[in-house]
């Protein structure tokens, strides 16, 4: 029998009652999504998308209105299923009044770390997020990327099995985004589960094994990041110099003799023999392939059309 998967959801939903009327709001629906162990989980979408809706729903720090939840088998309504989990929300709130060392303590403690290993460990992971020399400086004087550093400390502290990180790039400078990255992918390494959600989408596509699309509180795709984007070219990039006549090609930049086109992949081929027997030279060939960030676009404009649709015929 195989274990079972590190996050599984079945028709997962949150509804919300805001203003006075308590009017509904649907903030997830009917979410079925399974992350197996041992890999790292992007989970991405626009803001209101449902994200933080979802980590909050798994965390146990809401109920949610429909569906069923698992945390590596248990039920989310059991807190043994956080027992092997490390979390750092979207918005951390820290006891500034708490030095560095003084508030990994007080998470190592909450996390049941051996009094005889609290020490080395948070040695270790203050070193891992360069926080070591403001060991006993307040958090009060960090700053936002400092604070972001600290509660991905803490969320490791415990030695989880599975790390739920809500926008853990959030705030930080590029030397600090390199530094998060690192720590996922050693996560992983380590045979770790980390299911992260961000808006910085070149960092899911670089640290993802598999990525899903939320959009208006539904689950819009899901999958390996390579069957989500695909391997195609959507055309083809050729700069060259030289006087060859390519009928067809798009002119993107000319400069003197060096020309830059776009044509279609079927076309590269016939393109670069006519720049070579005119005499040219051909400089690159640059595959133009879809990112994530064409994905989501294309999924935030579907749900758009359909919602358009569906309120016309309402109307």
């Amino acid at each position: 029998m195989s274990p079972p998967p590190a996050i599984r959801t079945e028709r997962l939903g949150k509804t919300y009652l805001s203003g006075f009327l308590r009017r509904p709001f649907v903030g997830l629906s009917d979410l079925t999504l399974e992350v197996p162990e041992g890999i790292t989980f992007g989970f991405v979408g626009p803001n209101g998308a449902g994200k933080t809706t979802t980590i909050k729903t798994l965390m146990g720090l809401q109920a949610p209105t429909e569906g069923q939840a698992w945390l590596f088998g248990t039920p989310i309504a059991d807190p043994q299923s956080r027992a092997s989990l490390g979390f750092m929300p979207e918005r951390p709130y820290f006891y500034e009044h708490l030095t560095a060392w003084e508030f990994m303590e007080f998470y190592a403690r909450l996390s049941g770390v051996p009094s005889g290993e609290r020490e080395a460990r948070i040695s270790s992971l203050l070193e891992r997020v360069e926080l070591s020399r403001f060991r006993n400086v307040a958090l009060r004087k960090f700053s936002k990327g400092m604070l972001q550093r600290a509660g991905i400390a803490q969320a490791l502290v415990g030695n989880p099995r599975l790390v739920v990180l809500d926008e853990p790039m959030s705030g930080l400078d590029p030397l600090g985004r390199v530094l998060v990255r690192d720590i996922i992918l050693a996560e992983r390494r380590a045979g770790r589960t980390v299911f992260f959600s961000s808006h910085i989408l070149s960092d899911v596509e670089q640290l993802s094994d598999r990525v899903a699309i939320v959009v208006g509180g539904k689950l819009r795709e899901e999958g390996k990041m390579a069957d989500l984007v695909g391997n195609a070219a959507l055309s083809v990039d050729i700069t060259f110099t030289g006087a060859a006549d390519l009928p067809g090609a798009e002119l993107l930049r000319e400069e003197g003799n060096r020309r830059t086109v776009r044509v279609p992949p079927a076309e590269v081929d016939d393109a670069c023999r006519s720049i070579l027997s005119g005499g040219g030279s051909v400089l690159s060939v640059h595959r133009n392939v879809p990112s994530l960030e064409s994905v989501l676009l294309d999924e935030v404009e579907r749900a758009r059309t359909v919602n358009e649709k569906q309120l016309g015929v309402l109307a």
